[in-house]
């Protein structure tokens, strides 16, 4: 075999050697020990709901987190790993920064809400709830899941007098699905209000889009 051969081969080998390396040494940015911000805050969120975090809601992904994770993964009959890849956060009902899919963990999440904030509205309105939350996922100002749009402090009152916890209504799920699915009655709200239930003024200050039964739809 002459030179020029003996140093293509090399050359070749040299550079799937390189590749080789680049493949192992991937790896994604899934959120785990020492990582931090909204993602971390809603898988702490959703732990905390099913009772395996009992810490503080910090939005730093520390031991305690981390075990967490596990023992969700374990009961999920996961890879118990402690770090929230895709398959956990598909798990958790979790959906970073876009109107997430209609998993059955998402549907059932988004179900309680709407259920708990318009129980006794027409099924539009129900709709209109739960696409004011999926417009907050997308929106700057407000937590990037949904998880961590619902639990965020303060934001629903069903959260703080316990109708989040009641029986949902079957007409929930499908709205929830609607919801999910695009279907968006509000007009592009994110926020809404009972004006015989509320008297804050910020949320009174609101510009109206539309008004569906006892809600006004605001920007």
């Amino acid at each position: 075999m002459n030179t020029f051969y003996k140093l293509a081969i090399a050359f070749l080998a040299g550079i799937i050697c390189i590749k080789m390396i680049s493949v192992q040494e991937y790896v994604p940015a899934y959120s785990q020990l020492g990582s931090s911000g909204t993602e971390v805050e809603a898988i702490q969120e959703v732990l905390a709901e099913r009772g395996l975090f009992d810490g503080e809601i910090t939005g730093y992904y520390g031991a305690q987190t981390e075990q967490a994770v596990k023992d969700f993964q374990e009961q999920q009959g996961l890879p118990v790993t402690g770090i929230a890849d895709a398959a956990t956060l598909k798990q958790l009902g979790i959906t970073i920064g876009s109107i997430p899919e209609a998993t059955d963990a998402n549907v059932g999440l988004l179900a309680r809400i709407i259920s708990a904030e318009g129980r006794g509205e027409s099924y539009i309105g129900q709709v209109a709830i739960g696409a004011v939350i999926c417009n907050r996922i997308e929106h700057p100002s407000f937590p990037d899941t949904l998880a961590g749009v619902i639990y965020q402090s303060g934001a629903f009152t069903a959260l703080i007098d316990g109708q989040f916890n009641e029986e949902i209504t079957d007409s929930a799920y499908s709205a929830a699905r609607d919801a999910l699915s695009g279907w968006d009655p509000s007009g592009g709200a994110i926020y809404y209000y009972n004006p015989d239930k509320t008297d804050n003024e910020f949320i009174h200050s609101r510009p109206v889009i539309k008004v569906i039964g006892n809600h006004r739809f605001c920007s």
